[in-house]
């Protein structure tokens, strides 16, 4: 068998991990965000990796909560900490030691990447995974994000993403940008547990996650989670996952993936998609990558597939730009799983730095809607982490 052709666990239904449009890399499947008794979570940590491997995953990481600092919980907190405020229980410096021997155990390059990660939680501004740091941090201050890129930065290892975001109120400050942060801000949750994030407080009349995110100067992939809380880690069926396109499964791939945004998010396990821009100009650049140009044709190719369960299955391929509160839809192409879906679309910088890819069932209904005949109102199956634009002259 060929390092990038994994087989699929025993029971399990899904998809070959090679690519039918890129070579140099092969599929993973993970789960990132994950609790235990650690934090606010109901099983034994000791079971947790076992159970996500056992589960057919090949990536998992336990991220458990850091939480607002004891400081904050006294009189400091008044007025500032949500009224009727309990913090969840949270990791002690005992506890991080434990899962880094955890995962150290866990680990097995080649077979099976276990990471130890947490979750900054504060709870207006929302939740923050970080993975592979050395230490982790608590909530240092309220209703600001500058302390955690400050930590983050000076921490100089570790990367992080944006976890449900719009399920606390003040949506990270609004996505407040923070360029040196940037480059460790490698991505934004669509999917976490079983629920769409894309038009997270739309009938609230907040814009679009995904829009405000892009929007203010992040340059995340996009992830899908469990969430898991339960004892039951990677069994149930529906929640987020992530597909991951490494070089190498190892600690270091995993990170090199994340890095590049190679990689997308989905709720159905064995899905594998994979896809690529191009314009007239230059060879295919797969997800997370660059696109140079001012105004150009790009033609998108998607080789999505499950196995033989969903062969034919009918599928849309939406084109998401920049649009005003929520993500305009500039194309859909119809197409079946199994099967290349190609469409090629107009693309003018001046419109936006960011392209995605989002691909649908058609037949399904999106249970967190947008705007009244928003195509994206169908059923996700997949985002595809985003394309940048930049000037074709750089």
């Amino acid at each position: 068998m060929s390092e990038g052709r994994l087989p699929v666990p025993t029971g399990s239904t899904g998809a070959d991990r090679v690519s039918r449009i890129t070579t140099g890399t092969r599929l993973l499947h993970a789960d990132l965000h994950n609790h235990t008794l650690l934090s606010d979570g109901d099983g034994d940590p000791d079971k947790c990796f076992a159970s996500m491997q056992d589960a057919g995953l090949d990536v998992a990481a336990i991220t458990d909560h850091s939480t607002v600092a004891d400081h904050f919980t006294g009189p400091a907190g008044d007025g500032v900490l949500p009224h009727g405020y309990r913090p969840v229980a949270g990791l002690a410096p005992t506890d991080w030691v434990r899962l880094g021997a955890l995962a150290d155990a866990h680990d097995r390059p080649g077979l099976f990447t276990a990471i130890r990660g947490f979750e900054w939680s504060e709870p207006r501004l929302g939740h923050v995974n970080v993975w592979g740091s050395r230490d982790y941090s608590e909530v240092l201050e309220l209703g600001r994000m500058q302390a955690f890129y400050r930590w983050l930065n000076d921490a100089g290892d570790g990367l992080s993403g944006f976890n449900h975001p719009g399920r606390e109120p003040q949506r990270f400050e609004e996505f407040r940008f923070d360029p040196a942060a940037a480059g460790r801000m490698v991505s934004l949750e669509m999917f976490n547990r079983w629920d769409d994030y894309l038009f997270e407080g739309y009938a609230d009349g907040r814009a679009s996650p995904l829009v405000t995110c892009l929007g203010a100067g992040w340059r995340t992939g996009l992830s899908g989670v469990t969430d898991e809380h339960g004892d039951d880690w990677g069994i149930p069926t529906g929640k987020g996952r992530t597909g991951l396109w490494v070089a190498e499964h190892t600690r270091r791939g995993v990170a090199d993936a994340m890095r590049a945004r190679r990689f997308f998010a989905t709720r159905t396990a064995g899905l594998r998609v994979d896809a690529t821009a191009q314009t007239p100009a230059d060879e295919p650049v797969p997800m997370g990558g660059v696109l140079r140009l001012d105004h150009a044709d790009v033609r998108f190719t998607v080789d999505v597939d499950r196995g033989a369960d969903w062969a034919g299955k009918p599928l849309a391929l939406q084109v998401l730009r920049p649009g005003d509160g929520v993500p305009e839809v500039v194309e859909v192409a119809e197409g079946t799983c199994g099967e290349l879906i190609c469409c090629t679309v107009r693309l003018d910088r001046a419109d936006g730095d960011w392209v995605v890819l989002r691909i649908s069932d058609p037949a399904g209904t999106n249970g967190t809607p947008g705007p009244d005949g928003h195509p994206c109102n169908d059923l996700a199956v997949a985002y595809v982490s985003p394309w940048w634009l930049q000037p074709a002259a750089d």
